[in-house]
């Protein structure tokens, strides 16, 4: 199978929703505070832009993203009653599995500080706005900017390519970094989160929080990062053969669960599907079950679909004909059936939805607008809240598609 670049992007366009009105607080039926405008709920100020810091020496302490140059994280202060709680958000940004992908892979943002954008916005989990945020909005938070190609993982370098492979180094350092915040030292309440590649970095590290934070309250958030190990379209397993060499380029079998080695190989302990029920920390996970990068990618990727005929269906869930539709239902089923354990402990939280969207948390059309996607009414942003501060249970698992009419389809262009 030809090598490509594996990248993960946010499908689709952004929608920008105007307000003009006065803004009250109303009680949520759900128990989350809304700050309901007259038309949305959503400010209409800006989002704020956060600027970006380097990890601190990062050659003399090797935290170098794949080029070599430093990796970087952004940070806003919370306030008042979150002041000494922590939302820490992984980047999404793809793996690359060979040497020729990371090569390419350095040439962009992630593989590189240099093409990093000096100021990010946050939005939806990561805004500071209560309208868009209510339950965390006054939280410290920070976005870990993706550079390594495998989910913080790596302990490598490749001298003859010019490649560094420090993603776990990367993570260490900003925690070292961070815990110089006497407010991250003395943190209550800490959600570790991602989303994509990101999302599986979630739940990789998830249980190491304890380390840093002994006495807090802990718990962790994937979104978009239950990768499944299923078949393409045409019987082969792209995304195992690109873990099982990312694997090795990385040299990441040791930082790899051990619980998980005991029972299955390095390749399988990659896929969040066989480290979800192992997890000690509180977990949730949200996942569209038509994820588009998995189908687009890894379920009928173009090397398995030399005629063309998923060409419409990979970009758009509503141009697949009956026979294509049969094959995603087999895929959501398979989800469905792999997370029924995960769900069974009560510190867990699960929201699958139908829809055709990839990464949920981090846009405020899909994370808390009046036009949410929602399953029995409660919008994903309600459901984590729900679940992290234990008002009520969060386990939601949608109906199949297309019976879900509050999904916002994203479709790539």
């Amino acid at each position: 199978m030809k090598k490509i670049l594996w990248s993960l992007t946010l499908f689709g366009v952004i929608l920008t929703l105007p307000v003009n009105g006065v803004m009250e607080r109303l009680p949520d039926s759900n128990g989350t505070n809304v700050y309901q405008t007259e038309n949305d709920v959503y400010s209409k100020a800006k989002p704020t832009m956060v600027e970006l810091t380097f990890v601190k020496n990062a050659n003399e302490r090797s935290a170098l993203c794949l080029d070599g140059s430093p990796s970087g994280y952004h940070v806003h202060p919370g306030s008042g009653s979150g002041a000494k709680n922590w939302i820490i958000q992984f980047e999404g940004g793809g793996w690359c599995g060979t040497i020729e992908d990371c090569i390419n892979m350095k040439k962009t943002r992630h593989g590189s500080s240099k093409y990093m954008e000096k100021q990010i916005p946050f939005t939806g989990i990561l805004s500071d706005k209560a309208a868009e945020n209510p339950d965390f909005y006054n939280w410290n938070r920070v976005k870990v900017r993706s550079c390594d190609g495998g989910s913080f993982m790596g302990r490598n370098e490749n001298m003859d390519a010019k490649l560094q492979f420090r993603g776990k180094q990367i993570w260490g350092c900003i925690m070292v970094d961070l815990m110089e915040n006497n407010r991250f030292r003395e943190a209550k309440q800490v959600l570790l989160s991602g989303c994509s590649s990101g999302g599986l970095a979630a739940i990789l590290h998830c249980d190491q929080l304890k380390w840093h934070f002994p006495k807090a309250r802990l718990k962790c958030l994937s979104d978009a990062g239950l990768f499944l190990d299923a078949p393409d379209v045409s019987g082969d397993r792209p995304l195992r053969n690109l873990y099982r060499d990312l694997i090795v380029l990385q040299s990441i079998t040791t930082q790899l669960s051990n619980e998980c080695l005991r029972r299955l190989n390095p390749t399988s302990c990659f896929f969040g599907q066989n480290l979800i029920n192992q997890v000690n920390t509180s977990l949730f996970i949200l996942n569209a079950a038509y994820d588009p990068w998995q189908i687009q990618e890894s379920l009928t990727p173009k090397s398995a679909d030399p005629n063309g005929s998923w060409s419409d269906c990979r970009l758009n869930i509503a141009k697949c004909n009956a026979s294509q539709i049969k094959f995603l239902q087999g895929f959501r089923t398979r989800m469905v059936n792999l997370i029924s354990g995960f769900t069974k402990p009560s510190k867990n939280g699960v929201f699958i939805n139908s829809c055709f969207t990839h990464c949920q948390t981090e846009n405020h059309d899909t994370w808390y607008s009046k036009n949410s996607p929602a399953i029995k009414n409660k919008r994903i942003a309600v459901a984590v809240g729900d679940w992290f501060f234990e008002r009520r249970g969060a386990k939601l698992i949608d109906c199949a598609y297309p019976c879900d009419k509050t999904c916002r389809n994203e479709v790539s262009k």
